[in-house]
């Protein structure tokens, strides 16, 4: 059976750091964040903040609010991976969509709003906040998308507050290997 670890967190709270472990040990990451870039480009836009912001929106209005789930199901599919870490959950219609094809265990990632800037300014990626303001707005975006929602009925918390990077890793891997005993895989 197809099993999903489904990662959540407010935008730089650490969900790919937390799930490095668990790439390393064979389980194959899509990253929903990745499907929305590529889309992005897709329709011939700049991967930015403000792009992807607007495409994430519109997929969600185009084909439901499940659209950026199925499409990472579809890329798991062709993958035929039976142990997936889907990065960047949203939302609980998201993860409902990953149950109905397979055992899914809902983690969300947390760390303070200082926390999370400071971790986005040292990653520079594209569509990372610049300013304080532009973070601010990324963050209320995610929230009306339900993120806070997925956060708070997540199955299991991991903080990013303090610990470093392999120390999140490892307590992720942890967790996720106490799910698959107490499930029998």
């Amino acid at each position: 059976m197809l099993r999903i670890v489904a990662v959540t967190g407010m935008p730089g709270a650490g969900k790919s750091t937390a799930t490095e472990r668990l790439v390393s040990r064979g389980w194959k990451r899509v990253v929903m964040g990745d499907v929305i870039r590529a889309e992005t480009r897709r329709r011939g836009l700049e991967p930015d903040a403000k792009n992807t912001g607007e495409v994430m929106q519109l997929l969600r209005k185009e084909r439901g609010p499940a659209a950026v789930a199925d499409l990472c199901l579809e890329a798991v599919e062709r993958s035929g991976a039976e142990k997936v870490v889907v990065d960047g959950i949203r939302s609980l219609v998201e993860v409902e969509a990953f149950r109905k094809k397979a055992k899914v265990l809902l983690v969300a990632v947390a760390a303070s709003p200082a926390r999370r800037f400071e971790l986005l300014k040292d990653r520079g990626r594209s569509d990372d906040p610049l300013t304080y303001e532009m973070f601010a707005s990324r963050d209320r975006r995610e929230l009306d998308v339900g993120i806070g929602e997925a956060i708070a009925l997540a199955d299991e918390t991991v903080s990013n507050q303090r610990d470093s990077p392999e120390a999140l890793a490892m307590e992720m891997a942890g967790l996720v290997e106490r799910w698959e005993k107490d499930d029998g895989a």
